[in-house]
């Protein structure tokens, strides 16, 4: 770490994620990042009540979800940039604000135009908080104490994903859609103040440092640009099908946007030798497809066939999802620390298999079957979840340099929650399509309830997707942390 660097900073890093003070940090840092990623989800069991109270359509329901999504993602790498320039506390107490800010809005909201704008000025908050949290551990932590913290955010991550539809049909239930957003403002409220007393007070844009003086937003709104334009995409595949020229004309002009700005400008938001890396490449590959096989894909297909399917209670579907979201959270910092013991490749390549083995089965024998036999599929999907997310964060810390660390991780995560969203609208979107169509099932080895084929049908995609992902993984380099440093982070 640079000499010039603040102390504080230093005395942080020093020794892995072990002490108090690395511990407080690390659980208001989780915290956080548990109640961001909760927000992404938690409304989508909500939604039907939503439209009622608001006499709005499903299709313009949508954007209850896309708003967030959209703003979220593209402000992750946004906000990584601009932490070169300023405090940490600084920028993560004022996040806060306005996620709470947008939270009150959504609370108090009279109408849909205004609950939309609500749920954009939340993520333009939330997504501070994942960009933050991996980046100051990519610079403050040691490479041999980079997995042990990578796993307790990851767990926040994987948690926050798991819960949301199982806490949000439980709110709703209970006290209607509104107090998901007050239950979220209360916690906020809380944080911040915690907030003020863990985090260092610093900043790595100061004289000598070596960071980027220019933060290139321009390139941070065309980025949002792209990105919206990619979610309109989606958007419109799920309108129109998937061979609209409009879908694909969305997305791959998006991308022309993204490569030209990276390409033409002196200090772009996202530097271009990060897309030489062919780690990094993988990696973001990797994140992009499991979280459209998990949890874009199997949490968000498994309520619709528990509850819409099956025609169970909403409180048995969250206990059927309930042991993954536990699988996830305790066994995420284990797999960063194995990670770090024989490398983020080998951690990918199982849990990446696991996950291929587990859609499979639940296409080929869970559909139509008990939620039992749901419920232990989706316990193996969250083991893996727990392994590849932890591993492919901490693949991208090892392959890149200190200096382009931050704003790595940032990009990785617009994929790797770009990832979800596009997974609940393609599948989505696919399954109709197979409800519509009303022909045979496409895996031979499914034989249970014909009604439930499309179910079956959309499964078998989303293991596609996740096998996708597990040929991407040979792409990740094999390298570790520095031996004795991981085998001292492995003991702590």
């Amino acid at each position: 770490m640079d000499p010039q660097e603040p102390q504080q900073a230093r005395d942080l890093g020093a020794g892995g994620p072990s002490d108090r003070s690395d511990r407080l940090l690390l659980a208001v840092l989780a915290l956080a990042t548990f109640l961001s990623v909760l927000n992404t989800t938690m409304i989508n069991v909500a939604i039907p009540l939503i439209g009622r109270d608001l006499d709005v359509s499903g299709a313009e329901a949508g954007w209850i979800v896309t708003s967030y999504v959209l703003v979220f993602a593209v402000g992750i790498p946004i906000y990584c940039r601009i932490s070169d320039f300023f405090s940490l506390r600084r920028i993560f107490s004022l996040a806060l604000v306005v996620f709470a800010a947008g939270s009150l809005v959504c609370a108090l909201a009279p109408g849909f135009s205004v609950l939309v704008a609500g749920r954009a000025l939340q993520a333009a908050g939330a997504a501070a908080i994942p960009a933050l949290s991996y980046g100051s551990v990519a610079k403050v932590f040691p490479p041999g104490g980079q997995g042990a913290a990578f796993g307790i955010l990851s767990s926040s991550v994987g948690v926050g994903a798991a819960a949301g539809p199982i806490l949000g049909g439980i709110g709703a239930d209970l006290g209607g859609w509104r107090i998901l957003f007050y239950g979220t403002l209360v916690l906020l409220i809380v944080q911040f103040f915690a907030g003020l007393y863990a985090l260092p007070d610093t900043g790595s844009g100061a004289p000598g440092s070596g960071a980027v003086r220019n933060p290139d937003l321009p390139g941070g709104l065309l980025l949002g640009a792209a990105a919206g334009l990619t979610l309109f995409g989606i958007t419109r595949i799920q309108q129109a099908g998937l061979t609209s020229p409009l879908s694909w004309g969305s997305v791959v002009l998006a991308a022309l946007m993204f490569s030209a700005r990276i390409r033409t400008a002196d200090s772009p938001l996202a530097p271009p030798e990060l897309f030489g890396n062919r780690t990094f490449i993988a990696a973001s590959a990797v994140g992009l497809l499991a979280q459209f096989a998990y949890p874009g894909g199997a949490l968000f297909l498994t309520p619709l066939l528990l509850v819409g399917q099956g025609g169970l209670s909403t409180l048995s579907t969250g206990l059927a999802l309930a042991p993954s979201a536990v699988a996830v959270a305790v066994l995420s910092p284990y797999a960063s620390r194995l990670s770090d013991r024989i490398g983020p490749r080998a951690v990918l390549l199982g849990s990446l298999a696991l996950l291929v083995v587990c859609l499979l089965f639940v296409s080929s024998y869970a559909v139509g079957a008990s939620i039992y036999v749901v419920a232990l599929a989706l316990l193996g999907m969250g083991v893996g979840s727990a392994g590849i997310t932890s591993a492919a964060a901490d693949a991208v810390s090892i392959a890149l340099p200190g200096e382009t660390a931050g704003v790595g991780l940032g990009i990785y995560q617009l994929f790797f929650f770009l990832g979800a969203g596009a997974g609940a609208a393609v599948l989505g979107t696919f399954l109709a399509t197979r409800m519509a169509a009303g022909t045979g099932v496409l895996n031979p080895l499914y034989s249970l309830a014909p009604s439930a084929g499309p179910f079956s049908d959309a499964f078998l995609l989303a293991s596609l997707t996740a096998l996708l992902a597990l040929a991407a993984a040979f792409g990740v380099g094999a390298k570790t942390a520095d031996p004795a440093i991981a085998d001292q982070a492995a003991e702590a």
